[in-house]
Parts: structure tokens; C-alpha cells; sequence
């Protein structure tokens, strides 16, 4: 198997939960050094993956990190699993459950007939918890230090909205959006749409335009095959010619 990093690679690789999208580009800057005997090259990623979420990330190295821009247009499709009946600072499990709302009303019909609602473009307010830019800092930073803030809504497009699976208090989804769209923040409002509250509790990335999770690299089989593949050095080779 053959790689030419230097001149531009596009690496589908499957993040696994508790890696930050960044933990994943400084592994596979590590591996690709490993595998050029020192060399660092430019790697970087098309679309960030939060910790609590697993599945596709895109990975690009090289002249391929000009490209970066006109990968993160492509749209994501993303499963997982909203929890009812409970809310979190963070809309997720990174911060446990603070408020209890009651579900006794909440059919499987009401449930679809909301998730529809959310179909075609939306204004959508991402999370306190997240990395967008409030006044040139990241709104997480105001969060962490209890500072109220307002953050802007974003124009969204919700091109599928599945219910895949029903068992209360958990909805199963499939979701396909463009970029800038914050699960958590679905989670949030359908919730609020539903009278009652919700948060994220499960989310895995399955596409990223035409390329999908199970075409991705796991970070192990990665490291396996640069290993097995590392080109021998010069002096590797002469030292093979000599025995």
C-alpha cells in the first residue's frame, strides 16, 4: 500500500469516543512522521467531532489541507439517540442532567409530526457549551465561568430528519444537514417543541459528503498499516544489501 502524504491524502478515519478531533490529527501527524523518518508534514481535519460523539473525520494532509474549506461544505449524516424527560447546561452528557420535565404526554405521534417540523432551513441557536465566537472568545469559555451570553442565531438546513426507533424515554434518529448544524441543539429544541426537555445522548457521524463510516480507518489499523508499509530508509537499504 502506498501514500503520498507531501503531495495530498484524504484519510476517512473513524474518531473514537473520548478523542477530541484535534487528538486525532496530532495521532496521525505522529504515525506520518513515523512513516516519512521524521519529516512533518501539514494534517489537519475537515469538520470537528466533539469527544462525547464517535465516527467520521475527515483527515487531509498535505497540499490536500487547502482543500479543508471545500470539504466542511459537504453535508454530514449523523445517528444517535435524544434522551426525554431531562435537560444538561450542555445539551449532552458532558455535564449531568439539572432539570426534570414530565413525558406522559409525549405520543410516538407527536414525536414524528415534531421532528418534521425541523425539516428545511432553520434558525438555530448552538450551545452555550461549544466553540463558537462571542466577541472573539469561544462562547465555552463565558459558560465555564457562569457568564450569561447571547449567541446568534444560525441559518441551518435539516435536509432529512428520521425517527429510526421509539422505546421512551429514548428517540432514535438519523439526521442529514449542512455544516454548522449542532445536534445538541436539535436535541434542545425538540424538546422545547415537545413541552417537555431532551438532551444528546448518543451521536455517531456516518457520512461526510459521498465519503462514510464504514470505508473509515480506526486510528489502530492506521498505525498497523503505516507501520508495515514505512518506506526503508537509504541507510535501511544498504544495510539490507550487506547481509
Amino acid at each position: 500500500m502506498d501514500f503520498d502524504f507531501e503531495k495530498g491524502s484524504v484519510l476517512p478515519v473513524n474518531k473514537p469516543i473520548g478523542w477530541t478531533s484535534f487528538d486525532v490529527v496530532n495521532k496521525v501527524r505522529y504515525l506520518i512522521k513515523g512513516y516519512l523518518g521524521g519529516k512533518v508534514i501539514k494534517v489537519g481535519h475537515a469538520g470537528t467531532l466533539d469527544p462525547l460523539a464517535d465516527g467520521l473525520l475527515i483527515i487531509m494532509t498535505g497540499k490536500f489541507t487547502k482543500r479543508i474549506d471545500e470539504f466542511q461544505l459537504f453535508e454530514k449524516e449523523y445517528t444517535g439517540t435524544f434522551y426525554l424527560g431531562k435537560t444538561t447546561p450542555s445539551y449532552d452528557l458532558e455535564h449531568a442532567p439539572d432539570q426534570d420535565f414530565s413525558t406522559h404526554h409525549i405520543s410516538e405521534e407527536l414525536i414524528r409530526q415534531c421532528a418534521a417540523g425541523f425539516v428545511g432551513e432553520i434558525d438555530q441557536i448552538p450551545p452555550v457549551y461549544s466553540a463558537v465566537k462571542h466577541e472573539g472568545k469561544r462562547a465555552y469559555l463565558y459558560a465555564r465561568k457562569n457568564k450569561d451570553i447571547e449567541i446568534q442565531p444560525k441559518r441551518v438546513m435539516i435536509r432529512e430528519f428520521e425517527i429510526t426507533h421509539i422505546d421512551m424515554p429514548r428517540v432514535h434518529f438519523r439526521i442529514s444537514c449542512s455544516k454548522g448544524t449542532y445536534i445538541r441543539s436539535i436535541a434542545r429544541d425538540l424538546g422545547e417543541a415537545l413541552q417537555s426537555g431532551a438532551y444528546l445522548e448518543k451521536l455517531s457521524r456516518t457520512r461526510i459528503g459521498e465519503y462514510r463510516l464504514e470505508d473509515a480507518l480506526t486510528v489502530d489499523y492506521l498505525e498497523s498499516i503505516l507501520h508495515t508499509h514505512r518506506p526503508q530508509s537509504s541507510t535501511e537499504s544498504a544495510e539490507i544489501s550487506n547481509t
